[in-house]
């Protein structure tokens, strides 16, 4: 830090766990090491100066904000991929402004012409899809909607249909639930 921080730096975004480089592969040094938050605060203690960002193990917006106390930032990695809506809350949390949606169905119609025109290039549906499989984390339906995107989607004659179909799954359990 001091060594960057000396050449200009002054956003750092620091994960709080160490990474093992021998004898650990890369799944288990997402849980073998300790996450350790308290060194990541010791640091914005010491250089008050500088931007720190946490990062690592952090999954709800409740957590970040018990660690804003102590940083600058959070970093919300896997959480924001497997569960991108626990995201929804920012817009309002933050930054006193409302979200553009409240329902993740709407997010995905939004999305339909990007899909549509990426489609028109020649790009598969998964190739975009994947990232959106855990939009529905624990909703009633959310099982047949990764399968479907997952599975079906995978196929190189995949398109738009697919996607609502994968959303009618979800949309008609959530209405039955």
């Amino acid at each position: 830090i001091e060594t960057v921080a000396g050449a200009g730096c002054s956003t750092f975004i620091v994960h709080a766990r160490k990474a093992w480089l021998g004898g650990l592969s890369p799944k288990q040094n997402r849980d073998v090491p300790p996450l350790d938050y308290d060194r990541v605060y010791r640091l914005k203690a010491a250089r008050p100066g500088l931007t720190i960002i946490i990062n690592g193990g952090i999954t709800t917006l409740d957590e970040a904000d018990a660690h804003l106390d102590h940083v600058d930032g959070v970093m919300l990695g896997r959480a924001a991929y497997q569960s991108p809506w626990v995201l929804a809350d920012v817009d309002r949390r933050y930054y006193d402004e409302a979200a553009p949606t409240a329902d993740p169905g709407d997010v995905v119609l939004a999305l339909t012409p990007y899909i549509s025109e990426q489609l028109g290039k020649g790009h598969r549906l998964h190739s975009i899809t994947r990232h959106m499989v855990g939009l529905y984390q624990g909703v009633p339906g959310a099982r047949m909607w990764r399968r479907t995107l997952s599975d079906a989607g995978a196929r190189p004659d995949a398109g738009l249909e697919l996607l609502r179909e994968a959303l009618d799954c979800v949309t008609r359990r959530s209405q039955a639930a």
